[in-house]
């Protein structure tokens, strides 16, 4: 008898980790198992069943799980443990319709892609990427689509450290249309409590304003979106933030 999985990891799925039983499992027989199992089994590593993530694996998780699974998957890429997966069977299991568990509003930057940095595969979150991890009426609409019409559980902002945008934000940088974009960022230099110097030049306190722009970005989609804010209220879905560390590869989780 094979034992079952005790952790909650399984959003991504690797078919070379796992026993033929798990591999065959039915879908009658998933269906039946309990939310706690459905975590274990299908959002760990090695992926229980191969493919992606389908409508009903989906209901079964709460977005605290969802979150969890996030968690475990950077902490497998930051000790250089992530799974070998097939991208191309995944590519074939979501080309005719996708259930993604979140989605990610995060920075273009190219260090932190964060289906990577979080260890996820194709169809598994939606990501929305804008310099500085802002958000607008588009990305607000993009979000609206991902959670009421399409599913997804929880929204995840997420900064980094050493931002350009943030940078810029703080130098009062103009140039173009960026321009506009980095006036979206100011309020979080001029709300960051800091007692060093407010330089672009001292990465603490440019850490300190991508977190408080985090924040704030959160909170500005709530206000902006009364699509996203009753899903909250009703507790459907979770919106939380995190700071990526580009030198640690560590992802700081927050509500």
């Amino acid at each position: 008898m094979v034992a079952a999985p005790s952790t909650r990891e399984n959003l991504m799925r690797d078919p070379s980790t796992q026993t033929p039983c798990c591999i065959t499992l039915g879908r009658r027989q998933l269906l039946g198992l309990s939310t706690a199992a459905v975590a274990s089994t299908l959002l760990l590593p090695g992926r229980a069943l191969a493919g992606a993530l389908t409508a009903e694996q989906r209901e079964k998780l709460s977005p605290d799980q969802i979150l969890e699974i996030m968690r475990k998957g950077n902490e497998r890429f930051a000790r250089g443990e992530r799974k070998n997966r097939d991208y191309l069977r995944e590519q074939r299991a979501s080309a005719s319709g996708q259930h993604p568990a979140a989605v990610l509003l995060s920075c273009i930057d190219s260090r932190a892609p964060a289906e990577v940095v979080m260890d996820l595969g194709l169809g598994d979150v939606f990501n929305a990427r804008v310099a500085g991890n802002i958000v607008n009426d588009d990305i607000a609409g993009s979000i609206e689509f991902a959670t009421k019409v399409a599913g997804a559980k929880v929204v995840l902002v997420m900064g980094h450290t050493a931002c350009g945008a943030i940078k810029g934000a703080i130098d009062g940088a103009q140039l173009g249309n960026l321009t506009g974009l980095l006036a979206k960022i100011k309020p979080a230099v001029d709300a960051t409590t800091y007692s060093g110097e407010r330089s672009s030049k001292d990465a603490k306190f440019v850490d300190a304003v991508a977190r408080k722009n985090v924040e704030l970005t959160k909170a500005r989609l709530l206000e902006m979106s009364p699509v996203v804010q009753e899903l909250v209220t009703a507790k459907k879905v979770r919106v939380a933030g995190a700071m990526y560390d580009l030198v640690t590869a560590r992802i700081d989780f927050f509500s």
